[in-house]
């Protein structure tokens, strides 16, 4: 049954951050308000993905359970290892695919586990309509905040990460649903192979190396500078490459590892593309 979107207005803050956040009908904006005339009424909802009652429908993309498993073994060169517990926070290899548009306005990932079945997904929330419209000209929407949930095989968020407007080198804070801080990732560089710092409470538990200037593929390290996970981006083919904007990418968590370095790892591998990639953009 389709599930009916509620209408546009102001309701508590699901993040817990303001009193209230404007909901334009089909995301969270920007817009926060200490007090508003007219608010809807009732507890704040759970997590990013809409008001009260409503749960926002998992990203969708056309790729086969076969074209998963062909992506980690070709595209990755990995072999099968064993499986995790089928959650974004257990499963050794993620695979994270762009939903194909010939147009990006709002970035949307679907993450799938090594057998092809979807346990996640990624998408970009609080797009206004004006930022939205920059990014239809232009590519200097990098510069401004950009918010992206990651959400479960049900469409739960389970993170939050924030880039906040930048010029040069950015941030992405990583937070729970419920607004609960866990760690930054850090630009270090903005010449050559770029680099990003894993810290939590101010102090530094990883990084994220790339490995060539075109910031493709990436190694994960921890605090002694042990690679933890890598990031390799596939090859999708032409046609789909020269005329859509989509990325795919294979991730590979080589050992069990603790929070909060555990979700460190995932928010960053599972937003690479939209989160940290893009500022290289002007780079290559």
């Amino acid at each position: 049954m389709t599930q009916t979107m509620p209408p546009a207005g102001w309701y508590p803050d699901p993040s817990g951050q303001h009193p209230f956040r404007y909901w334009d009908g089909g995301l969270w904006t920007d817009q926060v308000s200490a007090t508003q005339p007219g608010a809807h009424t009732g507890a704040p909802a759970q997590g990013w993905g809409g008001p009260q009652g409503y749960q926002p429908e998992p990203v969708r993309t056309s790729y086969t359970p076969e074209q998963i498993r062909r992506q980690v073994r070709k595209g990755a060169g990995l072999n099968p290892v064993h499986s995790g517990q089928g959650t974004l926070f257990t499963e050794p290899v993620l695979v994270v695919n762009q939903k194909t548009k010939l147009i990006e306005l709002t970035n949307e990932y679907a993450v799938f586990d090594q057998s092809g079945n979807q346990i996640g997904s990624v998408v970009e929330v609080g797009q206004s309509t004006i930022k939205k419209a920059v990014r239809f000209v232009s590519s200097l929407d990098q510069f401004f905040t950009h918010r992206l949930e990651v959400r479960d095989s049900a469409g739960v968020p389970q993170l939050v990460l924030t880039r906040p407007a930048k010029l040069l080198k950015s941030k992405v804070i990583v937070s729970r649903p419920d607004g609960a801080e866990i760690g930054d990732i850090v630009q270090q560089n903005v010449f050559g192979k770029i680099r990003f710092a894993l810290q939590s409470a101010g102090t530094s538990v990883g990084m994220i190396k790339a490995e060539n200037w075109r910031a493709w593929n990436f190694s994960i390290v921890d605090h002694t500078d042990t690679e933890i996970a890598r990031v390799t981006k596939t090859w999708e083919g032409l046609a789909r490459t020269m005329f859509t904007t989509a990325d795919n990418y294979v991730v590979q968590i080589h050992r069990a590892i603790a929070d909060p370095l555990r979700s460190l790892v995932v928010a960053s591998a599972l937003t690479i593309d939209t989160a940290l990639k893009q500022d290289s953009r002007g780079l290559g």
